[in-house]
């Protein structure tokens, strides 16, 4: 569990979570805040999401996208690396 260095967590998660690895060293979450950096990118020019719905479409969607581009999905993997996302949607409109 990476958390910052605020004194209460290491008292809660000894009591919740007692098997978990407790990792408060400076910078250690900066990985996991930088993967939703651009969609905070994206979201700021559409001034946030209303509704739960919409927001749980919009977060589906991104990381499905970027799920491609990292080659996590057998989807385009023959093509070169750069045009993964275009080759993947060719080929789910072909499922489709």
């Amino acid at each position: 569990m990476t958390t910052d260095q605020a004194a209460a967590y290491p008292r809660v998660l000894d009591e919740l979570l007692p098997d978990a690895c407790h990792i408060d060293a400076l910078r250690a979450n900066n990985r996991i805040e930088s993967d939703h950096s651009q969609l905070k990118a994206r979201l700021r020019p559409m001034r946030r999401l209303k509704r739960l719905r919409c927001a749980q479409t919009v977060s589906a969607g991104h990381a499905f996208v970027r799920n491609i581009r990292r080659g996590h999905y057998e989807l385009g993997v023959d093509a070169e690396p750069g045009l993964w996302l275009s080759a993947a949607f060719a080929e789910l409109t072909l499922a489709v």
